[in-house]
């Protein structure tokens, strides 16, 4: 069999990571792998400056000389289908909103009209790539979640993403589900972390980094903020677990890393639901995401 390789991209609001993928066997190249760090806020054609270096040098470091398509996981709001960015009021894109990423890209990287550009959202493409991780999970109903400045999450049906009809809340999002006094988003986010723990010790943190480091150190009011969290994530996640008839349930996302002090208590909320669910912790959020959004032009 011939492979083929495209261009994985995985673009938060303070990074990218490029890598050229095998999507015939949906591997990472391990050398192609690089990350650069930069300023979402900063003008558009800056921006795309240092996206297009991170995919050269990506290109460069594979050895790869053909690429069929380049595949992009992105937070939303965004037009997936067209490329159209409509993220506004987060902090991040600033000079983004409105305009057609995929235009911008193929103007960057001069490429044709007919060269595949495809997005996806992120919290979708790590569910997918912890799919195409474990061939297992692709005869299996996945429920996929990334904890960090926001609460993503996907459903994936044997390797297909399921964002409409009665098993799934709608668009397949989960943020914006009520919740307490307003939406899961406020309670389980890095957000909601830190206010957590503004209320029990009246500390402000600036990020949920402190707060981690805070409950290695075994402050007392850190490790509750998280386990409380654990807690409302099972709340929030068990109405859903059971309509999607669910065999597994994937964590990712920075906060995954503070695993140990809200896991049990999760654990014990779902099994107390009479959940059989399997829970398991991504080991590596990156690569999932790389491969999520390459699994769109997957060649079987």
């Amino acid at each position: 069999m011939n492979k083929e390789y495209a261009v994985g991209l995985d673009i938060g609001g303070t990074h990218i990571t490029a890598a050229i993928i095998d999507i015939t066997a949906m591997k990472v190249i391990d050398s192609s792998l690089h990350k650069e760090s930069f300023d979402s806020n900063m003008p558009v054609e800056e921006v795309m400056t240092i996206w297009e270096k991170a995919i050269r040098i990506s290109i460069k470091n594979s050895k790869v000389v053909n690429t069929t398509g380049l595949a992009v996981c992105m937070p939303g709001p965004f037009d997936y289908t067209n490329g159209v960015c409509w993220i506004k009021d987060q902090s991040k894109y600033e000079h983004f909103y409105g305009l057609n990423v995929r235009d911008l890209f193929q103007d960057k990287l001069n490429l044709s009209n007919d060269f595949p550009i495809l997005f996806e959202n992120d919290a979708v493409c790590f569910g997918k790539g912890e799919v195409f991780k474990d061939t297992d999970n692709l005869s299996k109903k996945i429920m996929a979640i990334t904890l960090g400045t926001g609460l993503g999450a996907c459903f994936i049906d044997k390797g297909t993403s399921i964002s409409t009809g009665d098993l799934v809340p709608k668009d397949g999002e989960i943020y914006d589900l009520p919740y307490k006094e307003g939406i899961a988003e406020d309670y389980v986010s890095v957000r909601g972390l830190i206010a957590g723990y503004f209320a029990l010790s009246g500390k402000k943190l600036n990020n949920g980094l402190e707060l981690y480091n805070l409950a290695k150190a075994e402050d007392k009011l850190a490790i509750e903020v998280f386990e409380k969290m654990g807690e409302d994530l099972a709340e929030i996640v068990i109405p859903w677990l059971e309509k999607f008839s669910a065999d597994s349930f994937i964590i990712g996302g920075k906060i995954a890393n503070a695993s140990e002090f809200f896991l049990p208590f999760f654990n014990k909320k779902i099994k107390d639901a009479g959940s059989n669910v399997t829970v398991s912790i991504s080991t590596d959020n990156e690569i999932a995401a790389l491969l999520g959004a390459t699994s769109m032009l997957y060649k079987a």
